[in-house]
Formats: structure tokens, C-alpha cells, sequence
């Protein structure tokens, strides 16, 4: 008679005669074994072993919604609110920044636009819409600036400045000529930012103007105004800078401003 086995700690038992030990068919066993519920158990747990595996390897960096987007490119069909609950059971959370300066000062008289782009965040060609923003980075020897300008056709970023200040030199128009020189403008180009004084100043206005670019801005207060601009900053200090030791303005590329 031919049997198959079930391992039980290091010994090894015929599921015949497990069956015939407690007094329970076979066929109950494996009614039992291929119950959805069961099965649902086992689904949830190797779910759990991934959710742990890509924590750990995101060096605990990853919240619930980045490991929902590697679950799903995994193949597993499941909702951010599923993850957070299994990361919740699983005693995970994601490492988070306990220092915050700000960087948008909207309180000013300059130049204000208004929100043309309305959240509108995808793009069917290059150059039709660009959002920008500035957030800071620590270093041992204090704050820098960073600036970035991203095309919503393709997501990439197209320019960027790195600086010690916060003037319109130094920021918005600094990325604004590398995005320009790499990528060709289109026609009817919107150009959006929240309303921070480095946008809304004459110079950078100005500028822009000159190109016939259409201004857009963020309503007061507003970070969904320019979400894909802030998502951009919280991955990359998610995943490459909180967590890890403070460099020197030197490494940052800044020693010579």
C-alpha cells in the first residue's frame, strides 16, 4: 500500500494512520486541507513573509504603500489597508523623519497664479506639464536646498539644482535652465509649483513669461495641489537619506558655493 507522508517535528507519519490515531476519515483530512479558509490562512502567511522580506530589504524604509505596489508587482492582488493591517499584526513600520523646515514661504505679494492644472497629473506628450518643488536635505554642516522640475509625460527628472540658499537663483530658475536645456519645450507648456516666494518672484515669472509658458500654482496650503512633486521627495529621503549617516556638503557636490 502506498502512503503519503506528513512531516510532524522530526517525525514522519503515514496520513493514514494519523487519520486512523484520531479517528477521523481521510477524506476529512483533506476536506479539511483544501477548505477555503484554510487555504486563506496559508495565502495570508506567505503574504507575510513577503511584506517581511521587502521591509527588511528596503533596510525598514518601506510603508504600506510602497510594499502594497511590490506586492502587486509580485502578483499578489491586495489593498494598501490589507498591508497596513498585516504590517500592523507583524509589529512593522517604516521609519519616519523627526525633523521638519520649512521651505514655501506663500506669504508674500508677488506674482500668484492660479491652479491651471487642477491635479490634473498625467501628460500625453514630453513637455506639456512640469511641476517643480523644493524641499531641504540635512547635512553635518546644516541645510541644503534641493530643486527639481519633473516632466508628467514620463515622470523623469529633468533638472535639478543643489544649493546652500533659497533665493530664485539658486532654486526654481537654476533647475529651470537644466529642465530646459535637456528637454526641447512644447507647445501650450504648463509649468506648475506651490506658491513659494522662489516661484512667484518677478525674475522666475519673468522668465517663463518669455517662453509663453502657462504659470500654475497650488492653492494656499495645498500639498495634493502638487502631489507628484512631494511623492518624488518623500521616496527618495524615505529610501536614500533617513535612516542613514549625515555627509558632508562636499560629498553633496556644494563644497565650491
Amino acid at each position: 500500500m502506498k502512503y503519503k507522508f506528513i512531516k510532524n517535528n522530526e517525525s514522519v507519519f503515514p496520513i493514514e494512520k494519523m487519520c486512523q490515531i484520531l479517528q477521523l476519515s481521510s477524506s476529512s483530512y483533506y476536506k479539511w486541507k483544501n477548505r477555503p479558509s484554510g487555504k486563506r490562512l496559508l495565502l495570508k502567511g506567505k503574504i507575510k513573509q513577503q511584506i517581511t522580506s521587502i521591509y527588511f530589504s528596503s533596510k525598514q524604509r518601506y510603508g504600506s504603500p510602497r510594499i502594497t505596489f511590490e506586492l502587486n508587482s509580485l502578483g499578489y492582488k491586495i489593498s494598501r489597508i490589507t498591508v497596513a493591517k498585516y504590517m500592523k499584526e507583524l509589529g512593522l513600520r517604516s521609519k519616519l523623519s523627526k525633523k521638519f523646515k520649512v521651505t514655501t514661504n506663500s506669504k508674500h505679494n508677488y506674482l500668484v497664479a492660479e491652479n491651471v492644472l487642477d491635479r490634473h497629473f498625467i501628460a500625453e506628450k514630453p513637455a506639456q506639464v512640469w511641476v517643480s518643488d523644493i524641499t531641504y536635505i540635512q547635512t553635518k554642516e546644516g541645510f541644503l536646498y534641493l530643486t527639481t522640475v519633473i516632466d508628467l509625460y514620463d515622470r523623469k527628472i529633468i533638472g535639478w539644482s543643489l544649493s546652500k540658499g533659497m533665493n530664485t537663483g539658486e532654486t526654481s530658475l537654476a533647475a529651470w535652465k537644466m529642465a530646459f536645456k535637456n528637454r526641447k519645450i512644447g507647445e501650450s507648456l504648463i509649468f506648475h509649483s506651490d506658491r513659494g516666494v522662489q516661484y512667484a518672484s518677478r525674475k522666475f515669472a519673468n522668465t517663463l513669461e518669455f517662453y509663453g509658458i502657462t504659470r500654475s500654482m497650488s492653492r494656499r496650503g495645498n500639498c495634493w495641489d502638487n502631489v507628484v512633486a512631494e511623492s518624488f521627495f518623500k521616496s527618495l529621503k524615505t529610501e536614500l537619506i533617513y535612516g542613514n549617516k549625515l555627509i558632508s556638503k562636499e560629498k553633496n557636490g556644494v563644497g565650491n558655493f
